[in-house]
């Protein structure tokens, strides 16, 4: 059987590979990068390796929005799936350095879309900072005032409010025993943050899980 021609053109006599390093210096210089230094060219073929690795930790929707909107190829999106499994430790550097490889054949667009996703991850938005406030709110009146359990059970209906109860009634037990040691800073046990897991699930589950997700990403 014969081998399917690879695809390319000539310059000056010389083949050039669809997607080969030659290919990528010539559009760059078809760009105006002509005076690119090896050095620049080294710095940013490393910054898409560091980006198409950030991408392993891409929460699942914005990963999700990437590929609907055909900002990954196919073949990377197939590999980052394939590294997020690799525990060993050169496996994976090589795997990451053909990350950065197919990186490199991604169009201007993508990367600035890529760079726009990670962006949205590490700065949350408006919605879900107001959210985090509320949540915190809640939290600091069910823990401080027996009233306000009365109000939560209105707006969240679905709460186990027994199992609500034994969380404030240990969060404040805490609280009195960092009180009987004059001088001591103020620490929230676990039932403080677990009354807050609680209000925060009920209040935004989507976000809740996607924190849960990214904290399993980074262990």
């Amino acid at each position: 059987m014969s081998r399917k021609p690879t695809k390319g053109y000539f310059v000056r006599g010389q083949f050039v590979a669809a997607g080969s390093e030659l290919d990528l210096e010539l559009k760059r210089e078809l760009k105006g990068s002509v005076d690119m230094s090896k050095t620049d060219m080294k710095r940013e073929s490393d910054r898409l390796q560091d980006l198409g690795e950030q991408l392993l930790t891409l929460n699942s929707s914005l990963f999700k929005k990437l590929v609907d909107a055909e900002h990954l190829s196919e073949k990377l999106v197939i590999t980052l799936n394939d590294t997020r499994r690799i525990t060993n430790f050169e496996g994976r550097r090589r795997q990451i350095q053909f990350i950065g490889k197919l990186m490199r054949k991604q169009g201007d667009e993508s990367i600035a879309a890529i760079e726009a996703a990670l962006e949205e991850q590490r700065k949350p938005s408006a919605e879900a900072t107001l959210a985090l406030h509320q949540a915190e709110q809640w939290r600091d009146r069910l823990v401080a005032d027996d009233d306000a359990l009365t109000g939560w059970m209105e707006l969240a209906p679905q709460t186990d409010v027994q199992h609500l109860r034994t969380l404030i009634r240990q969060a404040r037990k805490d609280a009195e025993g960092v009180k009987e040691r004059p001088g001591e800073a103020l620490r929230h046990g676990k039932a403080f943050r677990e009354v807050f897991q609680l209000v925060r699930t009920a209040l935004s589950p989507e976000a809740a899980a996607e924190e849960r997700e990214n904290e399993g990403a980074d262990e």
